[in-house]
């Protein structure tokens, strides 16, 4: 069975939602179109013309990207230029490009948590927080057979999450009134007729992102052919979102330690360190890519380390002087997401189609030992 463009990207924001991204991300679809066949699906990093061709050796015609394949506005696409003859051979070949990045930064199981879990860090929570979930409450009456089941489905689908407990829903059991008129054809009850039938108020939470397929999975579960339901937007405030993360190790360690850690767990060629190699490290914060402009937050939460990219000298300078140590561990280390995306995309495709991580490295830095 053929899936379309349209169902993998519904996986896709089922993983990393949209409502992650800060404003302006350059997120979703970036070339292609939402309603071709899935034929083979290749997750990567970045996207250059190495890849391309990797994905037209692995027949796979959609690239799940997270850094994005059209970033600043085009000026031209030149043919005789190396980001010409990419896109040119993205289209030739039909293939799509589907981006997620700050979103897939920010989600549960994305960059940040990906990183965290290769160093064991426990206890971990959101590093650089920019918004709070959203939350609305679902309330739908359901005839007393049924109860159980749709109980379960919307709870599959994501509702009834009160921190770390799941299946938190309130039900009370009334009598439902209705009277089936022409044309319809019920599940209960005759045409004509008012009915009363013994049905149970359930009532329980959800994300706003989640929505759309908590509502999809209630409706397939109910067996009334019109289903009379609520959803109340809550003050309640959800967890806390965004980038980064910030953990504890199991034991007390020293920096120059953790670095040989670091450096094996993410099988780096070198990193750059700030800090006294003796210096102790139990707190741990991670954020992936370009994290220079957020060691005073680092500090703040009360990291003995903070793990992040792209660092700059007088950025190294400012962590020395306020006492927090540094890990750059380069930009490219995000690349051990690339695993866990085709994993959970395989997961929820099922055998419909291959996913595959790329092969290509694409970091542009290399280095020589002394």
């Amino acid at each position: 069975m053929s899936i379309r463009g349209v169902e993998l990207i519904k996986a896709m924001n089922h993983y990393a939602p949209p409502s992650l991204a800060v404003d302006n991300d350059r997120i979703g679809l970036q070339v292609g179109d939402p309603e071709a066949e899935v034929k083979g699906v290749l997750v990567t990093l970045d996207v250059n013309e190495e890849v391309v061709d990797e994905a037209i050796q692995r027949n796979a015609n959609w690239i799940i990207a997270h850094h994005a394949v059209i970033f600043h506005p085009l000026k031209a696409v030149r043919t005789d230029q190396p980001a010409g003859r990419m896109f040119a051979k993205l289209l030739k070949h039909d293939i799509n490009v589907y981006v997620a990045h700050t979103n897939l930064d920010a989600a549960d199981e994305g960059v940040n948590v990906v990183l965290a879990e290769k160093l064991g860090l426990q206890h971990l929570r959101v590093l650089i927080s920019y918004r709070e979930e959203k939350l609305k409450k679902l309330v739908v009456t359901v005839p007393v057979s049924h109860h159980e089941q749709v109980l379960d489905a919307v709870c599959a689908a994501g509702a009834g999450w009160i921190g770390k407990y799941s299946h938190c829903t309130f039900n009370v059991e009334g009598t439902g009134t209705f009277m089936p008129r022409e044309g319809t054809s019920p599940f209960i009850g005759q045409q004509g007729e008012l009915e009363k039938v013994q049905e149970i108020r359930l009532e329980t939470i959800l994300p706003d992102h989640l929505q759309e397929q908590v509502i999809q999975a209630m409706l397939a579960a109910h067996p009334y052919e019109e289903v009379a339901y609520d959803l109340y937007p809550l003050e309640l405030k959800g967890k806390k979102l965004g980038f980064g993360r910030i953990g504890q190790l199991p034991e007390q360690t020293t920096l120059l330690d953790f670095a040989r850690t670091v450096k094996q767990s993410y099988q780096l060629d070198g990193l750059k360190a700030v800090g006294e190699w003796s210096n102790p490290v139990r707190r741990v914060a991670i954020l992936g890519g370009s994290g220079g402009r957020y060691i005073h937050e680092a500090k703040q939460a009360g990291a003995d380390v903070y793990i992040t990219g792209d660092i700059d000298y007088h950025t190294a300078q400012e962590a020395e002087a306020i006492g927090l140590n540094l890990l750059d561990v380069g930009h490219h280390v995000e690349h051990h997401v690339v695993d866990r995306v085709r994993h959970i995309l395989q997961r929820q495709l099922g055998e419909a189609v291959s996913v595959f991580a790329s092969r290509v490295n694409t970091n542009p830095f290399r280095f020589i030992g002394g």
